[in-house]
């Protein structure tokens, strides 16, 4: 005889009416992607250092060490710096500077990462770099250009699979559904300024895999219905199939959204955005597949998966 979980979220009787507020769903969707598209273009992403090109230099110091401090080094050098500011620590400073002109040639962009590194060790002899890392302006724009190639072609993959693993009307929902997604989580960047480095693409890349995930999960119950009840209304066989993955849906992502948590907290400035991110990107994907999926599925699949019935 098999045990009873510990823990559900839902009891396995319960009927919830999804479907009821799907037009809710789907405009509060719509608007929250219409207001991130605004934001994409005014103010904009902040382009990290491999999408913007230029210098980042990390330092470790015994003592506190404050970006003010740190800025007056580098004006006594006539070092312009983008940003100066802590991260980690009070003993970490982190420094952002633009590319000069001439930033396509690699050894005028070395010799800016020299310079910083000489000025830096020898105002504070007890100063320690973590890291000096540059980006040329012409590899910046191809990192970029490659990421949102990668991203489309995600997006162009997760379609064909889904057509040929369901019908037209799933693939469509689902493609639309996760371009939704992927346009309020380039919002939350905007407002959160995380910068949007190649880290940042591998965090899409992975939400965009988890929501998938998460909406094939349902589209096979929902398959599997529409076999068994071949008179059911389809918008009551779609409320009946949520009800029953929504243990399974909402376990898996707390899950890893408990297993994610610890890094936004605690992983310092090199995970906290990618975590932050995949945190967001969870509660959207897996909100998504009941309130933007489905509807969307009820509105193409209305009459073709239901003829006849």
């Amino acid at each position: 005889m098999l045990s009873r979980p510990l823990l559900r979220f839902v009891r396995d009787d319960r009927q919830i009416h999804f479907m009821r507020g799907r037009h809710a769903g789907l405009i509060v969707s719509a608007l929250l992607s219409i207001a991130s598209i605004a934001l994409f273009f005014m103010p904009g992403l902040n382009l990290g250092l491999d999408f913007r090109g230029g210098v980042i230099v990390e330092t470790h110091s015994q003592a506190i060490e404050t970006p003010a401090h740190m800025r007056q080094i580098l004006e006594a050098a006539h070092i312009d710096a983008a940003s100066v500011q802590s991260f980690g620590s009070p003993h970490d400073v982190r420094i952002a500077i633009n590319l000069p002109r001439g930033g396509e040639d690699e050894r005028i962009t070395q010799k800016l990462v020299d310079h910083v590194r000489t000025v830096i060790t020898q105002a504070e002899p007890d100063i320690q770099i973590e890291r000096a890392d540059a980006v040329g302006g012409s590899v910046s724009a191809e990192l970029f250009r490659n990421g949102i190639l990668a991203l489309v072609f995600s997006l162009g993959m997760i379609l064909v699979y889904i057509w040929f693993r369901f019908e037209r009307e799933f693939a469509l929902s689902a493609v639309i559904t996760l371009i939704l997604d992927l346009t309020k989580t380039i919002g939350f960047l905007v407002v959160t300024r995380f910068e949007f480095d190649l880290v940042m693409v591998a965090a899409l890349l992975t939400i965009l895999g988890y929501s998938t995930n998460d909406k094939v999960v349902v589209y096979d119950r929902v398959r599997e219905n529409l076999r068994k009840y071949r008179k059911m209304p389809l918008r009551e066989l779609l409320d009946l199939s949520i009800n029953e993955t929504l243990n399974r849906t909402l376990g898996t992502s707390m899950t890893v959204f408990l297993a994610a948590l610890p890094l936004a907290l605690f992983g310092g400035s090199t995970l906290t955005g990618f975590a932050s991110v995949m945190l967001f990107g969870i509660v959207v994907g897996t909100s998504s597949s009941i309130f933007i999926a489905a509807p969307l599925l009820l509105l193409m699949g209305q009459k073709r998966l239901r003829r006849g019935a």
